[in-house]
């Protein structure tokens, strides 16, 4: 992108470090480089209902957290993230919560630009999370137009060993490996799961459909879809309308949750193209760091999870690339995905250590000079 494509009306900010997220994984990497004072600027988008946004990630809609640690009682979702943002301010994060709408990570300095401002970043800590897919069917939206958050999520792991589930019949729907892997993990709190599927056939890994089909607490629902989510605001969820898809027969089934496990999509759309990712859209990391394919650009959380999707895992690997961006700007190594690693003066060092091809293309051995 040329220069003149820009307003000359929006400020230009120069960092060297941006961080693009508000969740775990975003300001735990806030509150290291804060540490190391390099005076983070963290970019988040704004609240918005319709495109279901909202600045601290996906705690934000989850009541209590009783699995983060150091909160023997729990924790309410959105208490902790005000927590966690409290801690970035305190080491000098500055935030920004502007919608970005190009991202050029074709050189050094990357150019990030929002409607009021184009930002020059020295390093991109990628941290912009994943998005649970949903129904759109009607009760299925946050309270108080639905119930999301008062017995409908998208994270069994995360929700279902609240008391309100406990022993409760729970509806799941999905037919892949995630809604198998959650619909066994809630039968260790649940009396009864009910799994819906549009199809006849699962579409789960042979290993996945044979454990769920042994568990003598899950039943099936073929051929049909969750029309609507049930309920009153006093009681939550109540049940489910379920539509056959052979017949077009509507009945209700008496439920009192339902855990959406339709997949995870990851908000990596503004770079697509420009960063290598995996075939749903996951950016590709290093095994041993959070370096993408791009040297000075790490991502972190569920934006490259799309195994745990946790809030500690998240907030690990924001550590994570929160130190492999301090390195990368001390003009120290970090290794890559290809397994070579790179320094900010573009020397590559090979996968085996045996070579250093430096910015200019001269080869030279890496090997410690002999003392004559």
């Amino acid at each position: 992108m040329e220069g003149d494509q820009y307003s000359l009306a929006k400020q230009e900010l120069r960092r060297q470090v941006v961080i693009i997220g508000s969740g775990p994984a975003g300001l735990t990497a806030a509150v290291y480089t804060g540490r190391a004072n390099l005076n983070p600027l963290l970019i988040d988008a704004p609240t918005d209902a319709e495109k279901q946004t909202t600045p601290g990630g996906q705690l934000m809609i989850t009541t209590e957290v009783e699995n983060y640690p150091g909160f023997s009682e729990g924790v309410q979702g959105p208490d902790l993230m005000v927590e966690f943002r409290k801690q970035a301010e305190r080491f000098g994060t500055e935030f920004l919560e502007e919608w970005i709408t190009q991202v050029d990570l074709s050189e050094r300095p990357f150019t990030l630009v929002t409607g009021y401002s184009i930002i020059k970043a020295e390093t991109l800590i990628i941290a912009s999370g994943a998005s649970a897919k949903w129904l759109g069917v009607p009760g299925e939206a946050k309270t108080p137009k639905g119930f999301g958050g008062n017995g409908v999520s998208a994270c069994a792991t995360c929700d279902g060993p609240l008391p309100a589930f406990r022993n409760k019949r729970l509806v799941v729907v999905g037919g892949g490996d995630t809604a198998m892997e959650e619909a066994t993990f809630l039968t260790r709190y649940a009396s009864r799961v009910y799994v819906v599927h549009r199809r006849d056939k699962l579409r789960a890994s042979k290993i996945m459909q044979e454990k769920a089909f042994r568990n003598e607490k899950i039943e099936f629902i073929w051929d049909a879809e969750v029309a609507e989510i049930l309920g009153t605001p006093e009681h939550g969820v109540t049940g489910v309308r379920i539509r056959n898809m052979v017949d077009e027969e509507h009945f209700t089934l008496d439920c009192e949750g339902v855990f959406i496990a339709i997949g995870h999509k990851p908000n990596t759309d503004l770079f697509k193209g420009q960063i290598e990712m995996d075939d749903v859209g996951y950016i590709k990391t290093s095994h041993r760091s959070t370096a993408t394919n791009i040297p000075g650009v790490f991502a972190c959380g569920d934006v490259q999870d799309s195994v745990y999707r946790q809030a500690v895992t998240a907030a690990g690997t924001g550590c994570m690339a929160a130190l492999d961006a301090e390195r990368f700007l001390d003009h120290l190594p970090v290794e890559m995905p290809t397994g070579e690693e790179v320094t900010m003066e573009g020397e590559h060092i090979s996968p085996d250590h045996l070579r250093i091809i430096r910015a200019d293309g001269e080869v030279v051995l890496n090997e410690p000079e002999q003392a004559g």
